[in-house]
């Protein structure tokens, strides 16, 4: 009987019965995947704590070198060996997770829509939440997962740089103590490498907040903002970075502003990963209609990523979305020779 009604299906009808079916399977794996990435970061989570613990009992270790029995060092030295590898592979381990999540979760926003189309247009109770998204539920989607991953960058940073900084200070300051009774020379020295390592977690710190959101960005607007950026990542990349700021500086809409800002954050920070260039022109110009950067390098690094397969869509298919579902261009253009223009604009009001 199934075979007859089966028979009796059109092509498009056993296509639809495909497609549901692959969605459901679909969403069953991504609940399983999810619960996977849920494990793995917990226990890169619990894998990080300890390596800080052991890099902790390191510096104690140097501290204390030559009153310590060899076997002791040996076995400290192989112990933070084998939590950083870890690490490393759990880390490893979490991102593919993490990265197949993503591709499960297109693939159902893929069927998704294919049933829609096939099936008449927007099911009814998608088309009301459809009416309260700005550019559709693909863009969202982005727009999420692009948060999550920058939360996920910058938490690991705090860890494997403040938090780890501020674990060393306690164990300076416990060091300092004991020394005060036994060579004060040797303590004010600890206590001298103590301050100097304070400032420069202090300066780590205020990177990271300005990262996560300028405050000058909601009390100047964008142009104030990137040339302090600019400043900053040319003396913290040595890239020789220069910028031109053109039009009229004037404060634009606040989503405009934004979205401007993190596009310029992305792109140059996509040119000190992949361009293995020296030098770096930025340009601006806003006039009455529009906001407009453009990007030129002298590395062959994004040249040569871009001739590779899905190498656009990794360097710049979030932000591209982005740009063009806010109505603006975005192009890129590449040669070994003469390194990568990167141009996008965006409308003001």
């Amino acid at each position: 009987m199934a075979e007859e009604q089966a028979e009796e299906l059109s092509p498009l009808e056993a296509f639809l019965q495909f497609a549901r079916q692959e969605l459901e399977q679909v969403e069953t794996g991504l609940k399983e995947i999810g619960l996977l990435v849920a494990q793995s970061q917990g226990e890169v989570e619990k894998l990080a704590q300890r390596n800080a613990t052991i890099t902790a009992k390191l510096h104690q270790i140097q501290a204390q070198f030559e009153s310590l029995p060899r076997e002791d060092i040996l076995a400290t030295y192989d112990a933070a060996q084998d939590a950083q590898q870890r690490l490393f592979t759990m880390r490893g381990q979490l991102e593919k997770l993490q990265s197949d999540q993503a591709n499960l979760e297109r693939y159902r926003a893929f069927i998704e829509r294919t049933l829609e189309l096939l099936e008449g247009g927007v099911r009814p109770e998608r088309r009301q939440a459809a009416a309260a998204e700005p550019k559709g539920s693909s863009l969202i989607e982005k727009i999420v997962s692009a948060q999550e991953e920058e939360r996920r960058r910058l938490s690991r940073q705090i860890h494997d740089g403040p938090a780890q900084a501020l674990s060393n200070f306690i164990l300076q300051t416990e060091i300092a103590l004991r020394l005060f009774d036994v060579d004060v020379d040797r303590a004010r020295e600890e206590l001298k490498s103590l301050k100097e390592a304070a400032s420069s977690t202090f300066s780590q710190v205020r990177d990271f907040i300005f990262d996560l959101r300028p405050m000058m960005l909601d009390d100047l607007g964008l142009i104030p903002t990137t040339r302090r950026y600019v400043e900053a990542f040319k003396e913290k990349t040595g890239l020789d970075i220069s910028l031109v700021v053109t039009g009229s500086e004037r404060r634009l809409e606040q989503h405009i502003e934004v979205l401007c800002f993190r596009a310029i954050q992305e792109v140059l920070g996509a040119i000190r990963d992949h361009a293995r260039a020296t030098q770096v022109k930025v340009s601006m110009i806003v006039d009455e209609g529009e906001a407009r950067v453009m990007f030129e390098d002298n590395g062959s690094g994004i040249p040569e990523l871009l001739n590779s397969e899905n190498g656009r869509q990794e360097l710049f298919g979030s932000l591209e979305d982005r740009i063009l579902q806010a109505g603006g261009e975005f192009n890129v253009e590449a040669t070994p020779q003469q390194g990568s223009q990167i141009f996008f604009s965006l409308p003001i009001a």
